[in-house]
């Protein structure tokens, strides 16, 4: 099953992470606003991952001072598609 979502970013640069996820896979991801070279590398990067392991590998990051970063905006918004 194919769920997709637009997920508003809060604490970050980017304010909205677009996420395609097809049997626990990303199968599309794609950052608006933020900084663009690092959000387009972690979108390349997560297409293909299962859920559960981009998850694992992104909550909790911290963008300098901020209590959360755009890859744990990340983690979230799979977070959200979990439940």
């Amino acid at each position: 099953m194919k769920t997709s979502i637009e997920f508003k970013t809060r604490g970050t640069c980017s304010r909205t992470i677009l996420l395609d996820v097809e049997d626990g896979i990303v199968t599309a991801c794609k950052f608006i606003g933020g900084c663009a070279g690092n959000t387009q590398g972690i979108a390349s990067l997560v297409v293909g991952m299962r859920v559960e392991d981009v998850i694992a590998k992104t909550k909790g990051i911290k963008c300098g001072f901020k209590d959360t970063s755009c890859p744990d905006q990340l983690a979230k918004a799979l977070e959200q598609i979990e439940k």
